[in-house]
């Protein structure tokens, strides 16, 4: 363990001199990376240096149990020595995890799309809960959620809601919502009080930035028409509203959000490089089969990943087996417990496949 850490130590002191170089400083795009960097490695040493610590003492207190002649300080050499063992392995413990190799997307923002599948309305307004729900958690952590477009259901809800959200270490934590999320309960329209199943997808897409993918803009071709729906003079009179149709892939995105047209051009074009990039780490993915082959975050969104069961009072998550009984508190943005429980799962599942850990 010490060797690892003294190999760590080395590159945060290459990364730590790297940071201050003029002509790094100017490359905005290795800084940024260099800092993300500098950032991950100084949690591991500043660790490592406790760990330091603790094994210097079982060393000094091993010198003074095998010296011997003094009994009393033989005796508070005894209870220094278990006590740094028992330290040594839990900083062990936080280390390994620690060396995990991360994902460089976790940093990332996100663009967040939720959409209404099997229930008709009822699945739309399920989609509208979910949204409120991701709404009330993202407040909740500090984060900044900004609607880019939607379509909303007839009865309630959204038919899509697509919405950014920038904060730390976004796409990190929100990447275990990617799935088929699955309601039970007695629609608003039932009549004879029957539990209905209605089911929403969410894709969680880290957000591309302009040198993560180089997006050709000839192969994109930008239709400008007026805004519709609510939202005073504006709507229906200026043509403000883009909807991009990248020609390759067919692929379709509209923003109407803003009443600026070059700020819903902003918008759409985020949603559409991400979306693009999302596809090639799919690709990328699918072609290194030993990346990434976790059950939690696998990214596949035909998987049904959750139940909200509303007659229980129970969300249960298909992955690792989570049954909670708090489902008023869930859909009202507490999910940060499932989250945990699901990042802990990861984890474990990574630490097993790092051979080369320690």
């Amino acid at each position: 363990m010490l060797e690892k850490l003294q190999i760590i130590k080395q590159r945060f002191d290459e990364v730590n001199d790297l940071i201050i170089q003029p002509d790094i400083i100017s490359d905005q795009q290795r800084y940024t990376k260099l800092m993300k960097e500098y950032k991950d490695l100084k949690l591991i040493v500043d660790k490592g240096e406790i760990y330091k610590e603790a094994t210097d003492n079982v060393t000094e207190a091993e010198e003074i149990i095998a010296d011997g002649s003094d009994a009393e300080m033989v005796d508070m050499a005894k209870m220094q020595l278990e006590e740094a063992k028992e330290t040594i392995d839990k900083l062990e413990e936080e280390i390994r995890f620690m060396l995990i190799p991360k994902d460089p997307d976790d940093a990332k923002n996100v663009v967040v799309e939720v959409r209404a599948g099997t229930g008709g309305d009822e699945a739309s307004i399920f989609a509208g809960d979910l949204y409120r729900m991701y709404s009330k958690y993202c407040s909740d952590k500090g984060w900044r959620v900004d609607v880019v477009s939607q379509s909303d259901g007839t009865s309630g809800g959204f038919k899509e809601i697509i919405f950014e959200v920038s904060g730390e270490d976004v796409y990190g934590t929100l990447k275990f919502e990617a799935g088929v999320h699955r309601v039970q309960r007695v629609p608003q329209t039932e009549t004879q009080g029957r539990v209905h199943t209605s089911a929403a997808t969410v894709m969680v897409l880290p957000e591309a930035e302009e040198f993560d993918y180089e997006l050709d803009m000839t192969e994109v071709r930008i239709e400008r028409t007026t805004s519709t729906g609510p939202g005073g003079q504006s709507v229906n009179t200026t043509y403000s509203a883009i909807k991009l149709h990248h020609e390759p892939t067919g692929m379709i995105v509209s923003c109407q959000d803003q009443k600026s047209s070059h700020k819903n051009l902003e918008k759409a074009l985020k949603v559409l490089r991400s979306r693009l990039y999302d596809l090639e780490l799919a690709k990328q993915q699918a072609a290194d089969s030993e990346k990434r082959k976790s059950m939690v975050s696998s990214g596949d969104r035909s998987a049904k990943i959750r139940t909200y069961n509303y007659p229980q009072g129970r969300v249960t998550d298909h992955r690792i087996g989570l049954t909670l009984y708090d489902l008023s508190n869930i859909i009202n943005g507490d999910i940060q417990k499932i989250i945990d429980e699901l990042m802990l799962a990861e984890n474990t599942e990574l630490l097993k496949a790092s051979d080369d850990v320690i």
